[in-house]
């Protein structure tokens, strides 16, 4: 026999197990994740939100989850991640504290630093809806007039 086709055999037969375990473990931490996906249990969804599984129906796989208390919404069984792990890394060195500080005493030059473009003030108009308020009368563009407007020639300087 060929020894090239001996090594070609045998790679074909690693590749083949190979695929074999690791389906295996795959389809093992699926079940162990899907377990985990109880009525009352926080979750993340592949598109990010988070919120309480409050029913699954298994038949049309389809998940009641509650985003907000009086919001619930309607998603496929199959968008939802994982459980939500809320990562709380608790600080026991006086180090990690003194770090802290001193980065929130650098934030405090920033305040006194001009915004940057788009960045809301405190005393920055705010938006409710379509009404803009705080905004004075000398704040307000001046009215154009549209005849002139349309009466110029395209490219000709700004009088």
């Amino acid at each position: 026999m060929d020894p090239t086709l001996i090594l070609l055999v045998v790679a074909l037969g690693a590749f083949i197990i190979f695929q074999v375990f690791q389906g295996r473990k795959r389809r093992r931490e699926t079940e162990d994740r899907v377990s985990k996906f109880v009525p009352g249990v926080e979750i993340m969804t592949n598109y990010g939100l988070y919120g309480t599984i409050l029913s699954i129906d298994e038949d049309t796989n389809v998940a009641l989850v509650e985003t907000t208390p009086g919001t619930v919404l309607k998603i496929h069984r199959q968008t939802i991640l994982k459980v939500a792990d809320y990562a709380v890394v608790p600080a026991d060195d006086d180090t990690a504290d003194a770090d802290q500080l001193g980065a929130v005493d650098a934030d405090q030059d920033d305040i006194l630093a001009e915004p940057a473009f788009g960045e809301r003030t405190p005393g920055s108009p705010t938006v409710t809806g379509s009404a803009t308020t705080e905004i004075g009368e000398a704040d307000r563009p001046a009215a154009v007039d549209r005849e002139e407007l349309r009466s110029r020639k395209p490219g000709s300087p700004d009088e």
